[in-house]
């Protein structure tokens, strides 16, 4: 088995003004040691008009932790009024990108063919996407978590090189977890993230073991630790536990229990 590094990542959403920003970054930077840099990678993805404020405090401050985007709109330039290129967030220094989160799925209709245009995009300009695929409550209840989840995944990298799909971090989110307080268990999540990385084996042998896969859905400080201590998942993509430095760093710390 290969070390992946584990990877947790704050996504804001629609949260925090760039001032409130910068607060919340240098009060992160406070809450956490060289170690934990050592021991996880972290990446923290705001909204877009934070970007330049949190790259600013990271770059002046030396702070080590990545920079991210919540989205990107796959063409580099255009008449696409209200999005954003991937060139234009690797000119920012970004280096991870979320794509094909739920809540793009659910509420602006993004399909598996948009996300993956997304996703080859990101990595056309140097950054690492963060592949976000999940089933609804409805799916899950009948019984067809597996066929959603991998399909995504399948959508997604099919025809990828083996060195891209090495690179790339998928995050298994269940869609009836985000939000509202409800987790999947830590031997239900292992059970998907198990599945996503047999689906790359399947297709990316030399890839699979090396592949990092987050869990996303209700990640607080109680359950980091259970979760993360599963062999198939490699970190976690935090939502509103990420708009708190304090709760945020114990999730980054949770190899200390």
């Amino acid at each position: 088995m290969a070390d992946r590094k584990p990877l947790i990542s704050g996504n804001w959403k629609m949260h925090h003004n760039h001032f409130e920003a910068i607060q919340m970054v240098q009060k992160l930077s406070y809450a956490l040691r060289a170690d934990d840099y050592d021991a996880v990678d972290v990446s923290l993805h705001p909204p877009f008009t934070d970007l330049r404020s949190v790259q600013t405090v990271i770059e002046s401050d030396d702070i080590p932790v990545h920079l991210g985007a919540q989205n990107c709109h796959p063409e580099p330039q255009g008449a696409f009024t209200g999005e954003v290129s991937a060139p234009m967030l690797a000119k920012l220094n970004v280096s991870y990108v979320i794509v094909g989160h739920s809540e793009r799925r659910e509420l602006f209709g993004e399909d598996d063919a948009f996300v993956r245009a997304k996703l080859d995009a990101v990595v056309a300009n140097g950054m690492t996407p963060i592949v976000c695929v999940g089933e609804t409550l409805d799916e899950r209840e009948a019984g067809e978590t597996e066929t959603k989840v991998l399909g995504q995944v399948t959508a997604a990298i099919t025809g990828l090189t083996e060195e891209t799909v090495r690179a790339l971090v998928i995050a298994y989110e269940p869609i009836w977890a985000i939000g509202t307080g409800r987790t999947a268990t830590a031997t239900d999540a292992q059970a998907m993230c198990g599945a996503i990385r047999d689906i790359v084996r399947h297709s990316h042998p030399n890839a699979a073991d090396h592949v990092r896969i987050q869990y996303g859905g209700s990640v607080k400080p109680i359950n980091a630790t259970e979760l993360m201590a599963q062999p198939d998942i490699d970190g976690a993509l935090v939502g509103g536990a990420s708009l708190d430095p304090d709760e945020f760093s114990r999730i980054v710390r949770y190899r200390l229990g």
